[in-house]
Formats: C-alpha cells, structure tokens, sequence
C-alpha cells in the first residue's frame, strides 16, 4: 500500500489489511488456546513461588552440564548437521538402554527416531499415523496437547475417565485408586478407532499403570487391531518400589506401539528439547517421512550431551551413585515434604506414584469460598489457581485442563503441583535430601522472599483458610 502525501508513516505500517480469504487453516479451529500460554504470562505478571510447571528450578546433574559444555567447545563438527533422524552416538546408546527394556533388539537406524522434545515426537506421530475421521481415545486426566494434535491431525478424540474409588475416612487417596471401567473403556473402540494414547506414569495424576491394566488396553487395542502411541517421559521417576511396565514390552504389542520419551525429564534438563520415539520399522518410517519434511534435524551438541549422559550413567549402572538409582529416591523425599505440607493447610493430596507431580483436593476451599472472580462458566480450579496467583504469589496449575469440555465440571476440585523443586529453608539451609556428588551442590531459587520450603507452603496456604491479610513466614507446623 502507498502512503498518501502527508500521511504519518507508523500509521501506515501499523494498517491491517483484511482479507477476503479464510487466513488461518482449519485445522486451527478449537485449537486456538493453550493454557499453559495464559498461566505462564500470569506468572511473568505477579511476583510467585512456581510450583505449577514441570520443570526443575535446580540444575541437572554435573555429568550432563560436563557434557554440554564439552559438546559446545570441543569437536566443531558439532556445530554443523548430523544425521536427520539422529545423531549417531544417542540412537546407538538409546537402542542399546531402551532395547533391554522393551525386550527387543533394537536398529538405530529403523527403529529410533531423535525428535525435538517428547513434544515433538507426539507431533510427528500424531501427523503421520491419525488420517481425517480416524478416532483417538484419550484416558483422562491427560496431558492437553493430545486432544489438540489429534484435531490438527484431523482426527476426533474419544475420550474415557481415570475414576478414583472411595476411601477410608482420614485415608490419603492414591493415583493407584484411579481406575479405567473396562466396559467403559472397551465401549470407546469402534471401527474408526486409529489409536489409543496411553501416558503412565500420568500426568497429572501421578498413576503408573500396573501390568493388569495394561494387558486389559492392549487386549483391546490388538482385538480391534489399534495402535498404541504410550508417552512415558516419567518411566525412570517412580516411588514406593512401583515397578514401571512399558506396554511395547506385553505380548504382541511391539509391532503396534510407539514408545515416546524425554532427556529433558530424565535428566531435568526440558530446555534441551531432545526427545525420542521408538518402534516398529513398517510404523516409524511414516514418522521419519514427517519428520524430514518439517524439522529434519535436531540440534547436534544437545544430542551429543544426551548420548554422553546414558554412556555416564551406563558406566554407574547398579552402583551407589547411579543416577537413575538415587534420584527417585530423593524426589520421593521431596514428595512426602509436600504432601504433609498440603495435609497441614487442609488440602488432601492425592498420593503419586511416578513423575513430577501431585494433584490436590480443593473441596474444602471451593465450599467455602464459592464466588471467586471469574465467569461463571470457568471451572473453579482456574479461578482458585488465578486468585491464588494474585493474591497470595503461589502457582499451581487446575487440573480441569486436563479433561475435556464435558468433564472439566467434574473434576474441577483439584489442582496440581511440581514437587521436582529445590527445597530450602527461610534462612537458605538446605533441606534437599542427600544424594551423591555426581548431583552437585543445588542453590537456591532467585526469587527473592519466595523460598520452596514445606512452611512457605504452609504459609502461603494458611491464609486461605484463615483470612489472614499479610504474608505470614513463622508459622510452623
């Protein structure tokens, strides 16, 4: 457009021009929000303690920092292409890990795909494999991008709910209480039934699936010949001496499912971005095609530090200080520092068993404070987790988002926190469990008054139910 005579020119850079055409593609339709936009924006607004995201707020351990370091100013060749579907070295030791686990004997070249993020995997699997039409069942609570990628994919979602059973009185629920119906869940399959996503341990809720409920999800997704697209980014996290059964592994569901995970969740290091995807040869190449016209390739030093943290670990497999061995140990710690800190406020935590979170019953709170601000159509959680937000500087996320449109009402008394944090101390003393060297000293979180500890918890909750006005830091449990 050109500017008429004496017309400003930041006005004219600022016109918008219409268009007669539709301008976003249809497969953005119902996809537009993201929660996680909207809850990370109030949290760069307001001065919080962040327990809502999955992320550390310590570094990953030295082994893997050593690695990234020596990616970046070591071999230059590093900075340049590696092979598309992975960088040599990681699909090698990713073939070798993983092969023992699900009892196959893995090709790095056919049945490893390296992918920016367990994100990225998802993605990928999602364009390549879901057609317009196909249904995918979601077990709800799930994480929200499976409902989106499948819409953009073309696909319908199905979905079918966790429901927890009934406890004692004075009894801590436990994410093992949530269970799928079977007449429920098999009444979801139908002809038009592509895939089913299957995430354990869960996330939110913490669940890891046990070997009867997976035989019952691939019974049924063999009998109406399904795939299984199983997201297990938390499958080396697990608590209590819960053992963690990859469904690849059961008895004829190697040749239909997709086993997706994450260095950014094993080694607490999600800026990394550098997920995987393994599988069948006859499935996976229908990813590697997806992934070759779209990303192609993923960051080589990232790769390299991933694939020299697997060697470290290797070489420290079954010793006292193997990572894989002493880390669960010391979040399961750091679990039960929250759990008890949620009882003391009257929250009732929901007891996980894997992963990096915990959900929590907010009933008490939503019968006494009914009104918050809002519209009258959001769930309750969010307007909870909002307020909480600006007014006492602590996140959590609601786990309504979690659920689809017709659920959300049922399962809007919860909310879910990251418990994968550093815990201090209002005067800095550490109170992170001991764990080997290899970890390193963790600092604190820069956030000034805002210190992780189970009595800032505590204190931050204890105004909910006590009306205090002020931030109260003393209170003790």
């Amino acid at each position: 457009m050109l500017r008429k005579a004496g017309a400003p020119l930041a006005r004219c850079l600022h016109h918008t021009v219409t268009m007669a055409k539709r301008l976003p593609a249809r497969r953005l339709d119902g996809v537009e929000y993201n929660p996680w936009v909207e809850f990370t924006k109030l949290v760069r607004e307001y001065d919080v303690v962040n327990l809502g995201q999955g992320f550390p707020n310590f570094p990953p351990p030295d082994f893997a920092v050593e690695a990234f370091q020596q990616a970046t100013s070591g071999d230059f060749m590093l900075n340049q292409y590696t092979m598309a579907f992975g960088y040599p070295p990681l699909t090698k030791i990713l073939a070798s890990f993983f092969g023992k686990l699900l009892g196959q004997e893995l090709d790095p070249l056919k049945n490893v795909l390296v992918t920016v993020g367990a994100y990225g995997a998802l993605f990928t699997a999602f364009q390549a494999l879901v057609d317009e039409g196909d249904e995918v069942i979601i077990i709800e609570p799930f994480f929200d991008c499976y409902e989106s990628m499948t819409l953009m994919a073309g696909g319908h979602p199905v979905f079918v709910s966790l429901k927890p059973s009934p406890t004692g009185d004075g009894d801590l629920d436990s994410s093992n209480n949530w269970q799928l119906d079977p007449t429920e869940l098999a009444s979801k399959f139908t002809s038009r039934t592509k895939a089913l996503v299957l995430n354990t341990p869960n996330n939110p809720l913490g669940k890891v699936f046990s070997k009867a409920e997976l035989e019952l999800v691939a019974s049924l997704c063999q009998q109406h010949d399904v795939l299984c697209f199983a997201d297990e980014v938390y499958q080396l996290l697990v608590y209590d001496g819960v053992q963690h059964i990859s469904i690849a592994s059961l008895p004829g569901m190697w040749d239909r499912t997709l086993t997706i995970s994450s260095a950014g969740k094993i080694f607490g290091a999600t800026g990394w971005k550098v997920g995987w995807v393994l599988g069948p040869n006859h499935i996976l190449r229908h990813l590697q095609t997806v992934h070759q016209n779209s990303v192609f390739h993923c960051p080589t030093q990232a790769q390299a530090a991933v694939a020299k943290s697997f060697e470290w670990e290797q070489l420290h497999m079954g010793q006292p200080g193997s990572y894989f061995a002493e880390f669960p140990k010391a979040m399961q710690r750091n679990r039960d520092h929250m759990i008890h800190s949620l009882q003391t406020v009257g929250l009732k935590p929901v007891v996980p068993h894997g992963g990096y979170f915990l959900i929590a019953d907010i009933s008490d709170f939503k019968s006494k404070m009914p009104d918050l601000p809002g519209a009258a159509e959001e769930p309750y959680d969010r307007r909870f987790v909002k307020w909480m937000i600006i007014n006492k500087g602590l996140m959590a996320i609601p786990v309504s988002i979690f659920y689809s449109v017709p659920h959300q009402k049922d399962f809007d008394h919860y909310i879910r926190f990251c418990f994968v944090k550093t815990w201090l101390e209002p005067h800095g003393q550490s109170l992170r469990p001991g764990v080997p060297a290899a970890f390193s000293a963790l600092p604190g979180p820069s956030w000034g008054s805002g210190i992780i500890s189970p009595r800032l918890i505590s204190a931050c909750l204890w105004e909910f139910s006590s009306g205090l006005e002020s931030f109260l830091p003393i209170i003790k449990f």
